[in-house]
């Protein structure tokens, strides 16, 4: 059977009327690419021979090689996918609306201190283009950003007289975060400074970090950047681009801020997703206690 239509149509509706991201649609795609490949060893010839029974025994057989994350992920894509081809009326009923999602165990974000913090940005200026991969994970940490957000970042939308920076998210949605006094300051000598001496290339003219041939930053490149000022401070943990958001979020609420505060920061369509942080705010509180008190 051959499904590549209704993919397009998929993909299609996904970026124009879901209006979501390329990375996001490039998921959804790669899900949808193992479950024809798995249809295509059933001899399933239409549409509507697809039935439950064979979207549990796809999902048991993803079940032997992937996460339960992972899992929810196809699950969710399937549910989207077979929603959209009831509205569409290719089908009567979606085969996958009573499969549950797998339990997943939640894990605490890893979480880096300030004065880690501190460290992988002073190793990061030592490096070659050093103010301007400084710049970037100050940038990640004070305003919580997504690797995408950070290469995606405009010269357009940065206001220095107001202390505020422009960021399109997930989905094309807006939000403005404030600059802190530090990350300020970088931003506006690496724009002043250092970016101003690259031979730019006109069609990235707008892209605040690029890189040595004037074009945008790719992501691989940013967690090259973290990883080698995080090998340099000696920080020995598993570091990504989101730890410092990670970080970013559970320090404002060891430090007192609001949940609805962090959320629009972070740019969090539920608040759900961002109350994560307040258990490990309350793991941090645990182990202190543990630590320290008398009576432990």
């Amino acid at each position: 059977m051959n499904l590549t239509t209704y993919f397009k149509d998929f993909e299609n509706f996904l970026k124009l009327e879901r209006n979501l991201s390329v990375n996001t649609i490039k998921s959804y795609r790669s899900d949808l690419k193992k479950f024809e490949f798995y249809l295509s060893k059933t001899s399933t010839k239409k549409l509507s021979f697809i039935g439950p029974e064979i979207v549990r025994e796809f999902l048991y057989e993803q079940s032997k090689r992937v996460s339960a994350k992972t899992q929810g992920r196809i699950i969710s894509t399937l549910k989207t996918f077979f929603n959209f081809l009831v509205l569409e009326e290719l089908i009567n009923d979606s085969p996958i609306e009573n499969i549950d999602y797998p339990k997943i165990d939640s894990k605490i974000p890893l979480i880096l201190s300030t004065d880690e913090i501190d460290k992988i940005i002073s190793c990061a200026f030592s490096k070659k283009f050093g103010l301007r991969n400084q710049t970037i994970i100050e940038m990640m940490y004070s305003c919580g950003l997504r690797v995408s957000e950070v290469t995606e970042m405009k010269i357009s939308n940065i206001f220095f007289d107001e202390s505020l920076i422009k960021i399109l998210g997930k989905g094309n949605k807006e939000r403005f975060i404030p600059l802190s006094s530090i990350a300020k300051k970088l931003l506006y000598n690496y724009i002043t400074y250092n970016r101003k001496n690259l031979n730019q290339d006109k069609q990235f003219i707008d892209i605040v970090f690029l890189n040595n041939r004037g074009r945008k930053l790719t992501r691989v490149m940013v967690y090259n950047i973290i990883n080698d000022a995080a090998l340099e401070a000696k920080i020995n943990k598993k570091i990504s681009p989101h730890t410092l958001r990670h970080s970013f979020a559970t320090h404002l609420i060891e430090n007192g801020a609001d949940i609805i505060s962090i959320q629009k920061m972070m740019g969090h369509e539920n608040v759900v997703t961002t109350e994560k942080y307040l258990h490990v705010n309350k793991k941090y509180l645990v182990e202190t206690m543990i630590k320290f008190h008398p009576r432990k």
